[in-house]
């Protein structure tokens, strides 16, 4: 079958001719895949640097953790799979599938799951999201945390404050569901002073992180208590696009009634995953046909991969490989 294969570690996945997958164990079903969207996890784990594939012993591989097509029965379905997802086939764990409204794209099915999982996840686990609260979704404008606005929108946020780089990308979000954005390009000081007049008004119930870094050493800074009485706040991190590591007083959290936890694999119970593919993204699915949520995709045919890799996605598009 014809795959997208890395050969070398840290090298681009080649258009090759590559085995066809064998079902080798009793919960696992093969799968027709029709499209494949490409995420930053999938980078990392195409180079070798993510987290989960630390300890892996480098071999060539086919690229990709999740994907949509059909079932030998011809059901329409969204799977994930650690064995690679861009090619023509793919094995799939059968209680990691859901089924693909009809009135649903294979592009769009394909792209929206991994943006759920990063928001959705967080918002109702990790920050246990209730009807009326207040977030604030730090780094907004990439693509999950524009998914991120949409799902607290839908479960029910009273206000949502958004923050990010590009101002253009950033007004976007109005349209969304966002109720008020700030620029990352503030002075510290005018940053700091925003937030904090923010929580006064409104106090922050949840805060999504998507960057981490300096960024949030200033929100943190804003929300300092004063030895009075604070807010509960809750802070989930999901992404370290501006850094990895942050100074943290303990000051702010001696001072302040603030919880700090992340959300990404690993971090989610057995139960939690389980209502990911039984209940959430099946919710989101039907959203998306509903028009509650929308992702916008890059689409590039399978014998592109090479040239599609490295092409810079514009920001708040998810690339798909169409097979």
């Amino acid at each position: 079958m014809k795959a997208a294969v890395v050969f070398e570690k840290g090298g681009i996945p080649q258009y090759a001719e590559f085995l066809d997958p064998e079902i080798v164990q009793e919960n696992e079903v093969l799968v027709s895949v029709k499209a494949a969207s490409i995420k930053n996890l999938d980078r990392a784990r195409a180079s070798g640097n993510h987290y989960s594939t630390e300890n892996e012993a480098h071999q060539p591989k086919i690229i990709g953790s999740d994907g949509a097509g059909y079932l030998e029965n011809g059901n329409k379905v969204y799977f994930f799979s650690k064995k690679g997802t861009v090619a023509e086939k793919a094995v799939a764990d059968k209680k990691m599938i859901v089924p693909i409204p009809e009135e649903l794209d294979f592009s769009t099915a394909a792209a929206l799951p991994n943006a759920v999982m990063g928001s959705a996840m967080a918002l109702k686990f990790k920050a246990g999201i209730q009807p009326g609260n207040t977030v604030l979704i730090n780094g907004a404008t990439g693509i999950t945390g524009r998914i991120a606005v949409q799902i607290a929108k839908l479960y029910g946020a009273r206000k949502i404050i958004v923050t990010g780089r590009n101002a253009e990308s950033l007004k976007a979000l109005f349209e969304l569901g966002a109720d008020e954005v700030i620029s990352l390009l503030k002075e510290d000081e005018d940053f700091k002073q925003n937030i904090k007049k923010i929580h006064e008004e409104t106090p922050i119930d949840i805060i999504v992180d998507y960057i981490w870094g300096h960024s949030v050493e200033i929100i943190l800074s804003a929300l300092k208590g004063d030895g009075s009485f604070s807010h509960k706040t809750k802070l989930v991190t999901i992404g370290g696009m501006s850094g990895d590591t942050i100074q943290l007083s303990s000051q702010i959290l001696r001072s302040t009634d603030i919880s700090i936890s992340g959300s990404g694999l690993g971090s989610w119970a057995k139960e939690e995953s389980a209502l990911l593919f039984s209940e959430i993204i099946p919710e989101m699915f039907d959203a998306a046909v509903a028009g509650k949520i929308k992702i916008e995709t890059e689409v590039f045919d399978l014998e592109n991969i090479e040239s599609a890799w490295n092409l810079e996605i514009p920001n708040g598009k998810r690339l798909v490989i169409r097979i």
